[in-house]
């Protein structure tokens, strides 16, 4: 029988795969690299069976490596979780939070874990685009907001990449017209501009055939045939197929989200969730880029 976990070992353990390397995650874990190779050599040890195979440029899962790594995220997360809970349990509030639909599918995970975490915080949601919601922050009409980050805007924290990807309907092959018809988000979209931005590039000619304020707009002008779209890639419905560059599209750069704050002091409650959510979205982050490339048993 293997013995209990250690906490700390499965955090360096998955630092070590999120990071990429033993140096790089001795940053985030706060440990040299000997003392994170030596860790990682003690849970191969408790474990019983080699998790990883570290070369001088390279860092592969094995099987069991692969098997351990699901659990040992859902350990850390429970952990902190029941931490937060216990903590905050007398923390109690109203948080208005705004977010552009196009990112809402991203939500309901971290919602739930928050609300279980912090039953006594409510959190009041709005959605609409990047732009209006800074707007919405100067008027201090909300209190937090998960946004793109815009050209013309400083500061923020960085809680990671999304990455964008083209869609057509199931049935409809819009993307074989020429010029191309798109079904884009209005003037002043981060969205708009990577997509002009690629296709001028790329050299190929397009025309906008549906202006939409909403993700509701982009899907309806995109299932009904009518243009190709370009959404986050979190957001792609069974109706939609993601189109690839043999399509005759760019390639998109993808957009960084932030979460901004309004001026001046924010309460307690503003606060937890702002930390709450900034560490899980850069978890799942730091999930999505991690190696999946398995060595052999």
């Amino acid at each position: 029988m293997i013995p209990d976990l250690d906490l700390s070992l499965l955090k360096t353990f998955a630092a070590i795969v999120d990071e990429g390397g033993l140096t790089a995650a001795g940053k985030v874990v706060g440990r040299t690299q000997p003392a994170v190779s030596h860790q990682l050599s003690r849970l191969e040890r408790l474990v019983g069976h080699k998790l990883l195979v570290v070369g001088r440029r390279s860092l592969s899962l094995t099987h069991d490596g692969e098997i351990l790594l699901q659990y040992a995220r859902n350990m850390l997360r429970l952990n902190d979780e029941a931490r937060a809970r216990i903590a905050a349990s007398d923390i109690e509030g109203r948080v208005i939070f705004g977010v552009p639909d196009l990112y809402a599918s991203i939500l309901p995970d971290i919602l739930r874990a928050f609300g279980l975490a912090y039953p006594r915080i409510e959190i009041e949601l709005r959605l609409t685009r990047s732009v209006h919601l800074h707007t919405a922050l100067r008027r201090k009409e909300v209190d937090l907001a998960l946004v793109s980050r815009l050209p013309n805007i400083d500061g923020g924290r960085f809680v990671g990449t999304m990455p964008l990807v083209w869609v057509a309907g199931i049935r409809d092959h819009p993307e074989m017209i020429d010029p191309l018809p798109i079904a884009t988000l209005p003037t002043g979209s981060i969205g708009r501009a990577i997509v002009v931005e690629a296709l001028e590039n790329f050299g190929r000619a397009w025309r906008f055939v549906s202006v939409s304020d909403s993700f509701a707009g982009l899907h309806a002008a995109v299932a009904s045939g009518l243009a190709v779209s370009v959404i986050p890639q979190c957001e792609v419905l069974p109706d939609m197929r993601v189109l690839r560059t043999r399509d005759r599209v760019p390639v998109l750069r993808p957009t960084e989200l932030v979460i901004h704050h309004r001026s001046g002091p924010i309460s307690p409650a503003a606060a937890n969730f702002a930390e709450f959510i900034a560490q899980r979205l850069d978890a799942d982050f730091r999930a999505r880029r991690a190696p999946s490339r398995k060595a052999g048993r």
